[in-house]
């Protein structure tokens, strides 16, 4: 990989600043933070307005949930391939059209909808409000698609290429990027939230789509100017021949690497590389059964990776209801917390996650990539003990002589609809807007108001207790795992290796809601807790074996707390090639 020309020079403090400030580094942060900006407010809003739509039902949003999760499974691959087989600038600035175009065209069919929902609604018997809904449920997935292709190719991609060979400055990258997201992810909502409140739902369309339509010029704007400064963007690796040249030139280089840079894996298993196609004398079956190919050959090509179980670990973190999503923020609404208290909880919540990528660049710096992930797993462990605990203390309403599916079995009887909830944000593990919904339909539902008087705070304490602190060791785990794939997968095949990544976090993701649905009741979240807590286990168990299989008997020396290997005259646990 040829290395990224360094921005920045040893002048003066303004020459520095001035240069670090046109660096492609800081370009990448500043288009970044716009995209994800735009992004965050698209998945708060969207929900709501659906919500707004369907007479305050959650069945718009659940289905768009669906629709989004499973497109995200059966395409994700389908999407990394499209991204290995174009060039790296074409790949952007097509995502980056797509999605914004995606999202200005459904904010105008919203803000048609909402002006004149009650004339679509008599004509053709409802028919054409019932096609504007699934347009808009349409067009916000191809809106997602397109946000999938864009985090690919820049987030593990992109930001390797303007990293060059540093893998310090990898790191940085990785976790100044993840700020960035913590960050919007919390702000963005809150600024759409209070155009929608104190203005309408046709003002909030009108918003986005104008955020959306001015955004996508400078966005396009910092990606060209990135793709100038970054000369390797233009040098793209299509086939393992090719490549294989490429690792031989640097086979010397990483060797002189310092032992805390990282491990190097490329080379451990011999991995399916997908090379371009040739269009001469394909037939039309074959054409047609191309993606079904790709679809089978990016899951076998995953599973061949050297870090597979490290992905896998990373996916069994989203089978869990221990998060700020609209389920444990509901949970905690029927336990007597206040919406002002939430709120104060998801602050605390974005501030540990914002500690844990701190962590992260200070363990990979002492310690090694590889055992950076073990200690942020056993944080992450540590911590949700709590959760474990704050089951059986007082204030839990864990019955297990209740039934997980009697509210299923009550409302089926009475005719009435099952509680459906929307899936939160794969990529992104953190607070949506669903929360809203969740505790209106709560509120609604409860006969008699839950109060801080009259359910014990004790158990609901230790359950965010324990979730906050975790966020430390759960986006250092994160940030550990992101950078052994961006470090070894080959670059002819990072686009289907990450959307095949992308596919499992959707899956786990998925199924834990469909877990929550089919036990929704109070008395039984405490088992969905138990269940969450040996899912975020068994991912961490796959990830010591991952460790364990790379480091060998090497691994217990590198972690000893007393051990000498940490030290950067000692090479054992990190070095270059295993």
């Amino acid at each position: 990989m040829t290395r990224a020309p360094d921005q920045t020079n040893s002048g003066g403090g303004c020459g520095s600043c001035a240069n670090y400030f046109t660096s492609a580094k800081f370009l990448l942060y500043l288009g970044h933070a716009l995209s994800t900006w735009g992004d965050r407010m698209w998945h708060f809003a969207v929900a709501v307005f659906l919500v707004e739509l369907y007479g305050n039902s959650l069945l718009l949003t659940a289905v768009y949930g669906l629709v989004v999760a499973g497109s995200v499974l059966l395409l994700g691959a389908i999407i990394g391939d499209w991204v290995d087989k174009n060039s790296r600038l074409r790949v952007a600035q097509t995502s980056l059209i797509v999605q914004n175009s995606s999202v200005i065209l459904c904010g105008i069919i919203l803000m048609i909808v909402f002006l004149f929902k009650t004339q679509l609604l008599t004509l053709y018997y409802g028919w054409l409000l019932t096609l504007c809904y699934i347009l808009v449920i349409t067009i916000a997935n191809i809106a997602n698609l397109a946000s999938t292709a864009t985090t690919i190719t820049i987030q593990r991609d992109w930001i390797v290429v303007v990293a060059g060979e540093d893998r310090g400055k990898l790191a940085d990258m990785n976790a100044t990027i993840r700020r960035i997201d913590q960050l919007t992810n919390i702000l963005a909502p809150m600024a759409v939230g209070q155009i929608m409140t104190f203005g309408s739902p046709v003002i909030g369309c009108g918003f986005i789509s104008g955020w959306n339509l001015f955004s996508v010029f400078l966005e396009y704007l910092l990606l060209w100017k990135v793709y100038q400064k970054t000369p390797a963007l233009a040098l793209k690796a299509t086939s393992k021949i090719e490549e294989s040249e490429l690792k031989q030139l640097n086979v010397q280089k990483d060797s002189e690497l310092k032992p805390t840079e990282g491990v190097q894996l490329i080379g451990e298993k011999d991995v399916t590389v997908f090379e371009p196609k040739q269009e001469k004398g394909i037939s039309c079956s074959a054409r047609i059964a191309e993606p079904f190919i790709t679809f089978r050959d990016g899951w076998v090509a995953y599973y061949n990776q050297p870090v597979f179980l490290a992905g896998m670990g990373l996916a069994f973190l989203y089978m869990t209801v221990l998060g700020f999503d609209c389920i444990t923020t509901g949970y905690a609404y029927t336990q007597g917390l206040s919406g002002s208290m939430l709120s104060l909880l998801m602050g605390a919540s974005a501030i540990t996650g914002i500690m844990g990528t701190v962590a992260f660049t200070w363990l990979r710096r002492k310690c090694g990539l590889v055992c950076t992930g073990l200690i942020s797993g056993i944080a992450q462990l540590a911590c949700l003990v709590l959760c474990v605990i704050s089951v059986f203390m007082p204030g839990s309403p864990l019955d297990l002589t209740v039934s997980p599916f009697a509210d299923i079995r009550t409302r089926l009887l009475e005719g009435q609809p099952l509680p459906t909830i929307h899936p939160a944000d794969a990529s992104e593990m953190s607070f949506t807007t669903e929360m809203h919904n969740w505790l209106n339909k709560s509120s609604s539902v409860n006969d008699v108001e839950m109060s801080s008087d009259s359910v014990p705070l004790i158990s609901v304490s230790l359950l965010f207790a324990g979730v906050i602190a975790a966020r430390v060791g759960l986006w250092s785990f994160d940030l550990t795992v992101t950078q052994l794939l961006q470090e070894n997968v080959i670059e002819s095949e990072r686009g289907i290796i990450n959307g095949v990544q992308n596919s499992m976090n959707y899956l786990l993701d998925l199924l834990h809601f469909i877990m929550v649905i089919l036990a929704p009741n109070p008395e039984a979240f405490g088992l969905l807790v138990l269940i969450s807590v040996s899912f975020v286990a068994m991912g961490h168990i796959m990830y010591f074996q991952f460790a364990r299989k790379t480091l060998g008997k090497r691994l217990f020396a590198c972690c000893a707390p007393d051990s000498k290997a940490v030290s950067n005259n000692s090479p054992p646990c990190n070095s270059s090639t295993v």
